[in-house]
């Protein structure tokens, strides 16, 4: 715990998240925390469980404290998050989605209590407006608190879905470390063995999907449009990198697509740069995202995209210029693009080219711990003169007069 008692002096941020398992919030909230970690204390609240994660970060000195929320409106865990930043004299909370921000503002109640980031990174499917999460966000959202939007399509939804005023919500772009991805790409010796472990042959043309295996990542349609492509691309092979519980629906989707000879399904990795670094393009087939950092990391790869035009997508890949889109479900156009780039494999080089230079340009994780940092220095000291200025102005008012019966009897 020697990194805890010797970083007391610092602001701490307390990150509201629900749980800690490997998600792309969940890794970006990881990293952040550890990048800024000179500047802030860091401390966790999981809403509804820890994971693997929460036990990287414990080992590393950080306090993670798991409050079991239960179905409905939870006000016991309202309760025992107040005490936990209380207990821990949180200087801002770092509320990230809906459910954390709402317990976060739970929390606060009406007192002197620390000031919110909300950072908003995907919107569930399908999203509409909720009259209750308009009138809550309208009542309880304060001057000092920030809203942080991962990209323009998620900021609309806020403002349309939320009721959030245009005027209180910022772009922040989610950002990645490039570095691992640059060097894996830059490896030749790296793709060939890579391509040895999984089973792969030099002249396969490789299409890479790293996502979990959740039903917002549709990878049914995924596995339809690989069937399509080995129609007319028979060294085209299927890498699908994750996990979750969709697993076996997916292996159902393979038997039933007559995939299982081009597919290999890898599960959960530790290794996504060397295994972008055998691939030739990334396939995603969401439904619903906000900035999909699965994208990023394969365009600082050099890979070329195809995707699902939904969420924040069009926010990272430009078409005809780093990868092409298809509509959500379509797994025809998503086969179309596959067989093109296999066909053309200059210019799907072009487009990975284009797309390392854009990920540099807008999307590291330097320029987005930087915006954070930021972000942090400034609400903390606003919300520190605030109290300054409220206990001055206290001091200076007149103390009224002691009521006769404290004052030792009736006045005459």
């Amino acid at each position: 715990m020697s990194f805890q008692i010797n970083n007391l002096n610092l602001p701490t941020i307390c990150q509201v998240v629900h749980s800690l398992h490997i998600g792309g919030a969940e890794l970006l909230v990881t990293e952040l925390s550890r990048a800024l970690r000179d500047r802030f204390r860091f401390v966790f609240a999981c809403l509804d469980g820890d994971g693997p994660l929460a036990d990287q970060l414990r080992g590393e000195g950080h306090i993670v404290e798991v409050l079991n929320r239960r179905a409905g409106v939870d006000w016991h865990c309202g309760r025992r998050l107040v005490r936990f930043f209380r207990e821990h004299n949180v200087a801002a909370v770092h509320a990230h989605q809906y459910t954390p921000f709402f317990y976060s503002l739970l929390a606060r109640g009406f007192g002197r209590q620390p000031p919110i980031v909300f950072t908003e990174h995907g919107r569930q499917h399908p999203d509409h407006p909720r009259l209750k999460r308009i009138v809550c966000n309208r009542l309880l959202l304060r001057s000092h608190d920030r809203v942080i939007a991962v990209g323009e399509a998620v900021r609309s939804a806020l403002i349309a879905n939320e009721g959030i005023p245009a005027s209180r919500i910022e772009v922040l772009f989610n950002g990645v470390r490039l570095e691992p991805y640059r060097a894996a790409a830059n490896d030749p010796a790296l793709r060939v063995a890579v391509r040895r472990e999984v089973g792969l042959s030099e002249s396969d043309f490789v299409v890479i999907q790293v996502a979990r295996l959740n039903e917002l990542k549709d990878h049914a349609t995924a596995a339809r449009a690989i069937a399509r492509t080995t129609r007319q691309a028979a060294n085209i092979r299927w890498l699908v990198v994750g996990d979750g519980e969709q697993r076996a629906a997916l292996e159902a989707a393979v038997r039933d697509n007559g995939i299982s000879n081009v597919t290999r399904l890898l599960g959960t990795r530790r290794d996504v740069p060397r295994l972008l670094a055998a691939a030739d393009v990334c396939l995603l087939s969401s439904i619903s995202e906000g900035i999909p950092l699965t994208l990023i990391e394969a365009m600082a790869a050099r890979l070329p995209v195809v995707s699902t035009d939904v969420g924040g997508v069009a926010e990272v890949v430009v078409p005809e210029i780093t990868g092409r889109l298809a509509p959500a479900g379509d797994d025809a156009r998503l086969a179309e693009h596959l067989i093109q780039f296999d066909a053309d494999r200059a210019f799907a080089a072009r487009l990975g080219r284009n797309g390392a230079a854009r990920a540099e340009d807008l999307f590291s994780f330097e320029r987005m711990a930087d915006g954070y940092a930021a972000l942090f220095d400034e609400i903390v000291t606003q919300h520190q003169d605030s109290h300054q200025l409220a206990v001055a102005t206290s001091r200076l008012q007149p103390t009224p007069p002691l009521a006769p019966a404290l004052a030792g009897g009736k006045r005459t």
